[in-house]
């Protein structure tokens, strides 16, 4: 909540040129700690002022003349509970934290998920050392991977370090591998799969290529190695962009499914002949065969590059190596 206590910044006078902006895009120019989705929140919050009356129309366009108050709340203390879970940290400093998530944990907090989380974990680890993102006492999540991805994420500590680290994911310059099983072998073998994604307009629960709207989707793909005269194969993919599913929803478009996808799954699985306890394990593997391998970026506050990869979780070891036992058979 804003009060007498919290900090208060005013913006300079609209001029002609400032008049009819979004107010929210006029006062992140206004301030350089501001993002346009701190703006949005402290709108919603009621922490946004002009003549002594509080803007919540988050659509509200600058009038000439007007000069803008913000009050910043003091950063308030997270709604999920800190837990003392264990975290594989590849790297850590005052600003951020590199984590290898393992398959089953949750990024955040959601419906029906309320614990366990990586944010939970976060919070008991870096109990100490968050300042603040967008005015809560939480971690910055920046970028998300599925339950049931592995793999490596980057989280922010403060608000700078959030800033710099949204932005480079907004201009699509982190740099991102990822390594998927596969059923079938992707034609050609190499190459970019572009199409906008969105939410699928027949089940909610996916998202899917559309021809008309959805967020641009691009993703960059090799074939490393094939199994079972075709039947299987290891992709690795570079992300140049980072939508929902992207890789899962992108390698199924080309007849590849990842193995262990009941979401983007098709009829058919592994048909050729097989021991049926070897087809079994193929089939019924537990979760998307998905690892984020690699990542980086550039650190906001050292302008040092950071370079991390993570190998490959048990599981997907075990599959890979059961796939080459079967090839050679």
């Amino acid at each position: 909540m804003c009060n007498e206590n919290n900090k208060v910044f005013y913006t300079s006078l609209v001029d002609e040129t400032q008049k009819s902006l979004r107010l929210d895009k006029f006062i992140a120019t206004q301030f350089a700690d501001f993002s346009r989705a701190q703006v949005q929140r402290l709108i919603e919050n009621g922490c946004v002022f002009v003549d002594d009356e509080a803007v919540v129309d988050k659509n509200y366009k600058t009038r000439l003349g007007d000069v803008y108050q913000i009050i910043l709340p003091e950063p308030q203390e997270a709604a999920p509970i800190p837990e003392n879970i264990p975290l594989d940290i590849l790297f850590e400093d005052d600003d951020l934290i590199v984590v290898n998530k393992p398959a089953g944990m949750t990024v955040h907090p959601a419906a029906g998920v309320c614990s366990g989380t990586l944010v939970n974990a976060l919070l008991y680890h870096c109990r100490n050392s968050l300042s603040g993102i967008g005015g809560v006492a939480r971690p910055g999540i920046v970028h998300r991977i599925d339950r049931n991805t592995s793999g490596i994420l980057v989280v922010a500590k403060n608000d700078i370090t959030h800033r710099g680290l949204a932005e480079q994911f907004y201009n699509h310059s982190i740099e991102r591998t990822y390594y998927a099983v596969v059923y079938g072998v992707p034609s050609p073998r190499s190459g970019t799969i572009v199409g906008n994604i969105s939410r699928s307009p027949y089940d909610r629960k996916k998202m899917a290529i559309v021809q008309t709207g959805g967020k641009s989707a691009i993703t960059h793909y090799q074939t490393v190695e094939a199994y079972i005269n075709n039947t299987a194969s290891l992709v690795k993919c570079n992300l140049e962009t980072g939508r929902t599913h992207q890789i899962r929803v992108h390698l199924s478009s080309i007849g590849c499914n990842l193995v262990g996808d009941n979401v983007y799954e098709k009829s058919k699985k592994t048909t050729i002949k097989l021991p049926q306890h070897i087809k079994n394990y193929i089939n019924n593997f537990p979760r998307q065969a998905l690892h984020a391998f690699s990542l980086g970026f550039i650190h906001p506050k050292t302008k040092n590059f950071l370079s991390f990869h993570s190998d490959f979780p048990e599981d997907m070891k075990n599959l890979i190596q059961e796939l080459k036992n079967i090839s050679n058979i």
